[in-house]
């Protein structure tokens, strides 16, 4: 059987960047969660207590952004030029948050006279980080304004209300991770406050949904109009209604004593089923409105040589990802953690 390796190595490529940023959201989305929550901690007790849940794992989530824009690079060389270009000033942003980030993990456990100060440098950080990428979704969503695989806009291009309604969206979508991974790893008063705050989060996250849902078939990147082509809304109809049924299971289970993995699984299934949408709406562009993956695919050579090293590397990755939550698996007490 002879492969059209032209064809097939940008498909295979853009699965396995979809596949790295998807995990990230996922793994570091809680992390950001947890920064997100931090202000709603009742002292600096129960702030350890919060960021010792994430501890062990939190810097290793980040491989997988990097694993996402070295895939970018090495596979689509002309589409990596055209995000940078066009933003630019969100994805600085985004690597600045999430630098302060993770000086505020390390540093608060250290410090002492400005414990505080790094308590709240945490608290920004992962706000900032969690709002730039929201910002930078929802202006790849919305269309970049290309000609002949060129970026015609300017710096500021990318702000507009809809990259503002995503960035907040993805604000309480990672804040709805981070309380539910609170239920899941947590006893007692703070897990309490987690579950009282998930309910209301659940409702903001299903309202964001749906209003960015009902203006993407107005923006002129065409990423809603491959859902009512021909038949194809009767096969791609059951993501909106897992949608509407994953909200339902999450809302009860958000508050019944004893359901603890159930709300983080189903929070993990609202990204995903939400990832998912959003990529069938795409394809087979990967810079909306007009550049397909072919288009902005490198040599095939080059995909080839890159995937090579990915498929020995790729399990490692899983490997010892999989290995770090096992081993830190289970509940942590109040009593316990890094220090």
């Amino acid at each position: 059987m002879n492969l059209d390796l032209p064809t097939v190595l940008p498909v295979i490529w853009f699965g396995v960047i979809g596949f790295g940023v998807l995990m990230y959201v996922l793994l570091d989305g809680f992390v950001l969660g947890l920064g997100i929550l931090a202000p709603f901690a009742e002292d600096g007790d129960q702030l350890d207590h919060m960021m010792n849940t994430a501890a062990p794992i939190w810097d290793g989530n980040e491989t997988w952004l990097v694993l996402g824009g070295a895939g970018l690079l090495a596979a689509f060389p002309a589409a990596y030029a055209i995000v940078l270009s066009s933003l630019y000033l969100p994805v600085l942003v985004m690597l600045i948050a999430l630098v302060f980030r993770g000086v505020a993990f390390e540093f608060r456990f250290k410090a002492r006279r400005a414990k505080r100060f790094w308590g709240g440098a945490f608290a920004v950080g992962s706000f900032f980080a969690a709002f730039a990428q929201g910002v930078v979704l929802g202006a790849l969503v919305e269309g970049t304004p290309l000609q002949e695989g060129r970026y015609l806009g300017g710096a500021l291009d990318w702000f507009s209300p809809f990259s503002m309604l995503t960035g907040a969206a993805v604000v309480f979508g990672y804040a709805l991770l981070g309380s539910t991974w609170l239920i899941l790893k947590t006893e007692g008063p703070l897990q309490r406050t987690a579950r009282l705050l998930t309910r209301p989060l659940v409702l903001v996250v299903v309202a964001f949904m749906g209003l960015v849902s009902t203006w993407l078939p107005f923006l002129d990147s065409r990423v809603m109009a491959r859902w009512f082509e021909g038949a194809n809304f009767l096969w791609l109809s059951p993501v909106p209604l897992l949608v509407l049924v994953n909200a339902v299971a999450l809302w009860r289970s958000a508050m019944r004593e004893g359901r603890d993995v159930a709300p983080f699984l189903l929070t993990l299934c609202f990204f995903v089923l939400g990832f998912a949408g959003l990529v069938l709406g795409m394809w087979p562009n990967i810079v909306p409105p007009s550049l397909s993956l072919w288009e902005a695919a490198s040599p095939p050579s080059s995909q080839g040589f890159v995937l090579a090293g990915l498929v020995v590397l790729l399990p490692l990755i899983l490997g010892y990802t999989a290995w770090s939550y096992h081993v830190f698996r289970g509940k942590v007490r109040a009593d316990v953690g890094y220090h």
